[in-house]
């Protein structure tokens, strides 16, 4: 696939492409400026400029373009035209193969969310994207323009094979991924059940090429895993609760809730959230998942574009039905892979002081992408909008940086990803997790228990204070 980077594109005079219903302005001819100036599409004034009274009715005023815009599509279109006439093979240079590439590179060079999908891709995405049962388990997009793993599914084929999340991937069964956008990579990635796809990845914790052979699946559609009471031997008298988040769906906070509600009566006086290697999902989730140890109707999310008349309202957490908001102390446990929704969910946690954030800094997905369609059946994946913590910090391209920061090596990383494939449950599942080395973990359950003993100190000068002894002369 080739891409031309290129900021804007206009066809030669014999070629049109409407990308918006909007009326396009008229491109001069090479020479002096016309006289008169081409009319804007919008039919009224900026709100923050009221029309004055006219005695006669009048068009709006008229916003000019940019001085440097046609200068820079004449550019473009004499670019074009060199290629045209001087490219070696005449079956690369049609004006369709061109434009394609200059939108390519346009869209790409915007943000790595940003990209253009041709018409045959959009209907396959358009015809398959219901269909996320079936596949291998991981979730990609480029970092530093390189096509990487975010996360990787425990129990997903990938992860049995050995991928770990931060793998860069170079070739997918004898494709080379340079020149390969996010979505291609999907389609290239898709299969039925028992499909074997072969995958070539860079490691860069220990900079070496891996090669992986994985079969497609069916896969669970759960999101709350390993709920329990950790072992004493990581939390002593206390007795703290843990629980992993994958994904973020439409059921994860009603099973978040029924699982707490099983180890509070178990006695939890604290709570680890896992939300490490979490790739996101439906932000209506996470703001439900918020819900459950916040007040209701606290802003969690707002969202916010470049026209902030069309900016949706905040996200608020939901009705609890007059139950009160969960209170024990909270640590969130993130790393690079935790992705969109989860860092949603830790980010207003975080600013709203209920959670300690121990790990490292996360992913950093933090917009709001919107497919638009184009008249030639193709589309734009266009990045509209930011999400905004409540502190009105965004995420994007920053990530969460935690409270806490604790790493793991490539080896821990590892020795983690194959115990949550494969473990015990129940009370050996907390002895094996007590004897994984999780340092992430660790760190976390002392700062709850640092939390509780401090609670408990303090909670004597809780009291009225007793009143001083009056002297009397």
């Amino acid at each position: 696939m080739r891409r031309v980077f290129a900021p804007l594109f206009l066809l030669a005079t014999n070629v049109c492409l409407m990308a918006a219903p909007t009326t396009p302005a008229p491109a001069p001819a090479s020479g002096p400026k016309p006289s008169t100036k081409p009319a804007d599409a919008k039919p009224t004034p900026k709100p923050d400029t009221p029309a004055e009274p006219k005695l006669a009715p009048a068009a709006p005023p008229v916003k000019p373009p940019p001085e440097d815009a046609y200068k820079q599509m004449e550019m473009l279109t004499r670019a074009m035209e060199m290629v045209r006439q001087n490219y070696v093979e005449e079956s690369k240079i049609t004006y369709e193969e061109l434009v394609q590439g200059a939108l390519e590179g346009m869209l790409a060079r915007l943000d790595p969310h940003c990209e253009y999908m041709g018409k045959s891709l959009f209907e396959d995405m358009q015809r398959e994207q219901r269909d996320t049962s079936e596949g291998i388990g991981i979730t990609i997009a480029l970092r530093q323009n390189m096509l990487t793993i975010i996360t990787v599914r425990e129990d997903g084929p990938a992860a049995a094979a050995g991928v770990l999340s931060g793998d860069q991937l170079v070739r997918i069964n004898d494709v080379l991924t340079d020149s390969v956008g996010v979505a291609e990579a999907m389609q290239l990635l898709k299969g039925k059940s028992g499909d074997e796809v072969r995958l070539t990845v860079r490691r860069p914790g220990t900079k070496q090429f891996l090669d992986f052979k994985v079969k497609h699946e069916m896969l669970a559609e759960t999101s709350v895993h390993d709920a329990l009471l950790l072992s004493s031997k990581m939390t002593g008298d206390y007795k703290i609760g843990y629980m992993r988040i994958s994904q973020f769906n439409a059921p994860t906070a009603g099973e978040l809730a029924t699982a707490l509600d099983d180890l509070e009566a178990e006695g939890m006086q604290a709570f680890v959230l896992d939300l490490r290697n979490n790739p996101g999902g439906l932000v209506d989730s996470a703001v439900a998942v918020c819900g459950e140890f916040l007040p209701e109707g606290t802003v969690v999310v707002t969202t916010e574009g470049r026209v902030a008349s069309q900016n949706p309202p905040p996200y608020r957490t939901p009705s609890r039905n007059g139950k009160e908001p969960r209170k024990y102390p909270i640590a969130v446990l993130i790393n690079h892979g935790s992705a969109s929704a989860s860092e949603l969910t830790a980010g207003a946690l975080q600013d709203l002081k209920r959670a300690i954030v121990v790990g490292t800094t996360s992913f950093g997905k933090g917009s709001v992408q919107t497919i638009l369609p184009m008249k030639n059946g193709a589309a734009m994946r266009l990045t509209t909008a930011k999400y905004y913590t409540p502190s009105h910090r965004t995420i994007h391209e920053n990530g969460v940086e935690p409270n806490i920061v604790s790493a793991l090596t490539t080896e821990e990383e590892m020795r983690i990803s194959k115990w949550r494939a494969s473990h015990g449950t129940g009370e050996a599942a907390a002895l094996e997790l007590a004897g994984l080395g999780d340092k992430q973990l660790e760190r976390a359950v002392d700062a709850l228990k640092g939390v509780l003993v401090f609670d408990a100190f303090v909670a004597p000068g809780l009291a009225p204070a007793a009143k001083p002894l009056e002297v009397k002369p």
